[in-house]
């Protein structure tokens, strides 16, 4: 249960996180719920080694999708977009 967890919040993130940034992404489902999984990772891992938060605080949400946005942003401009 806890990977269907994972997917769909990964998923909630990634559309926020398409939402922040400006312009048309061109991603599809699947992008977009790995890009909020992978930022949700990264931005959580971060944050917990560096000990700012810990897991299930507000904080932890607001950095996952800081780096889905970064990880967005990225993608976008190895696109070409």
């Amino acid at each position: 249960m806890g990977i269907v967890w994972m997917v769909i919040v990964g998923f909630l993130i990634g559309l926020v996180a398409r939402w922040i940034i400006p312009g048309a992404q061109s991603l599809g489902f699947i992008l977009t719920t790995l890009l909020g999984i992978a930022g949700s990772f990264v931005a959580g891992y971060a944050g917990q080694m560096l000990g700012w938060y810990t897991q299930g605080q507000p904080a932890s949400y607001i950095a996952s999708v800081v780096g889905a946005a970064v990880l967005l942003f990225v993608v976008g401009k190895l696109k070409g977009a």
